[in-house]
């Protein structure tokens, strides 16, 4: 029996100020239970990448605050997403680095891969950095609620039978990988199983037309896998420019990528061999393969935490609608990351996660993340950067007359040396008579990392003149920016 507690009227709360000390309500209709010390000024649900940094945030400014997470730290970014994907990146480049060394004079008799050595490996480092979060929390004086954590009441989160309320409570709870159901499916692995493989498929076919999708069919191709990609229309990322998704196109299928289009898979079976035959919507079969890996979208985890006990609207494909300051329909309650469906990426949910905190914690009242003008890459291979608007956009906002794009086709000196001739491609997009720069769009070798500086600049309004009045570095591909006419 609990010592001390507070009955809660009607689901709503009553607070002194900001202080942890309930107003005393009783209510015949409702036996919610909350001891005083359960009760936080902020209170985070979901330990992701976007809800450990906005509770540091709010911990930072004094306010006492509490994380729920029911797995480990650090959300799909850390565990099943970018970081292990890097790494398995990285490893894929340098097979191909190898496979390009005789260019360069460097022979070897024998060119060995063993997946299990990076797999664990990969695996230890993910695992410190599930202790790395855990201790900033902790250093941060974060109070850390281990379990599954669903809404009660507005203001009410219950986990493990305890429950717990904020004055400020902040969804955070990710996304998950859509599987779809058709006949077969469970033979099938999703994007997360991609990580549990103890060793590289001889084949593979990947399902899926987004960034995740053509970043797994290229580490697997780039390490040997023989590699099968589906897609349903002709081309894929079609949300990015169409000058560097050819030219990705183009390159993957030199690199010895099956690219099914206008492909919808229907069902699935093991033949004879016990290998994976998919079908297509046609009654077309594809070449059998080991691994067949879905990667055809994420869904949100919204369905399940009790949001209509909160109240929490969303829309029709389960993302909680929130207003440009992250806050949803109930008062007190926010939300950031992939459960609102914008831009699902690590460091903008990091963002709207400390700008969040800032204003309700450090006083800047109007600060709030602008989706506009955020770069990201591709780790496909070759990589491709990112920022703005694509010249479709463009053309689409300011009209045809109003855009012009400036574009080069090259190749990288790295391969100067070799028959081996992938091409980097880059295009800026500018508008109006002043021409300011409002996409860039790249491809190709270290673009992955040249796109964060021109991002600044995009950003802070620059123009072509702007770019133009930089003195290239040389030799580099970073100086085609600055050099386009």
């Amino acid at each position: 029996m609990l010592k001390s507690f507070q009955f809660i009227k009607n689901n709503l709360f009553s607070y002194n100020n900001t202080t942890t000390l309930f107003k005393r309500t009783m209510s015949t209709t409702s036996n919610l239970e909350v001891l005083p010390e359960n009760h936080y000024q902020y209170l985070v649900l979901g330990g992701g990448s976007g809800g450990i940094a906005s509770s540091r945030r709010a911990a930072k400014y004094g306010a006492k605050t509490a994380l729920i997470e029911t797995t480990v730290m650090g959300g799909t970014c850390v565990n099943l997403g970018c970081v292990p994907k890097k790494v398995m990146w990285n490893t894929a480049t340098i097979m191909e680095t190898l496979k390009h060394a005789d260019a360069y004079g460097f022979k070897f008799d024998k060119l060995d891969f063993n997946w299990n050595v990076i797999k664990q490996a990969r695996d230890a480092y993910i695992k410190r950095l599930n202790g790395i979060y855990q201790n900033n929390l902790d250093g941060s004086k974060i109070t850390t609620i281990h379990g599954y954590g669903s809404f009660v009441a507005p203001k009410v989160i219950s986990v493990n039978g305890v429950n717990y309320s904020g004055d400020n409570i902040l969804i955070a709870t990710g996304g998950r990988p859509q599987v779809p159901q058709i006949p077969g499916h469970e033979l099938a692995i999703n994007s997360d199983g991609f990580f549990d493989l103890e060793h590289l498929p001889k084949s593979c076919l990947v399902i899926g037309a987004g960034y995740i999708a053509i970043e797994l069919v290229g580490i697997l191709n780039a390490l040997g896998s023989k590699s099968h990609l589906a897609i349903r229309h002709d081309t894929f990322l079609r949300t990015f420019d169409d000058y560097v998704v050819t030219t990705l196109q183009d390159q993957m299928k030199v690199d010895g990528v099956t690219i099914h289009t206008q492909t919808v898979i229907s069902s699935l079976k093991k033949n004879a061999e016990g290998l994976i035959v998919a079908t297509n919507q046609k009654g077309e079969e594809l070449p059998p393969v080991e691994t067949v890996i879905f990667a055809i979208g994420r869904d949100p985890n919204t369905d399940k935490i009790g949001l209509d006990k909160a109240g929490v609207k969303l829309d029709k494909q389960g993302y909680i609608q929130v207003d440009p300051y992250q806050a949803t329909n109930v008062e007190g309650v926010y939300a950031v990351g992939d459960v609102i469906g914008k831009f699902l990426l690590t460091p903008v949910a990091i963002a709207a996660g400390r700008r969040l905190s800032e204003r309700l914690f450090n006083g800047k009242t109007g600060l709030k993340l602008e989706y506009e003008n955020i770069a990201t890459v591709v780790f496909s291979h070759p990589p491709i950067g990112t920022v703005g608007m694509t010249e479709a956009e463009a053309i689409e906002k300011y009209g045809k007359d109003q855009v012009k794009s400036y574009n080069t086709k090259f190749t990288n000196m790295y391969y100067s040396v070799m028959d081996y001739k992938p091409k980097t491609a880059m295009r800026v997009v500018t508008v109006g008579k002043e021409e300011k720069v409002v996409g860039i769009h790249i491809i190709g070798l270290g673009c992955d990392e040249i796109i964060q500086g021109f991002a600044v600049a995009v950003k802070m309004g620059c123009t072509k003149a702007d770019l133009d009045n930089c003195v290239a570095v040389h030799p580099s591909s970073a100086e085609e920016l600055v050099t386009l006419v």
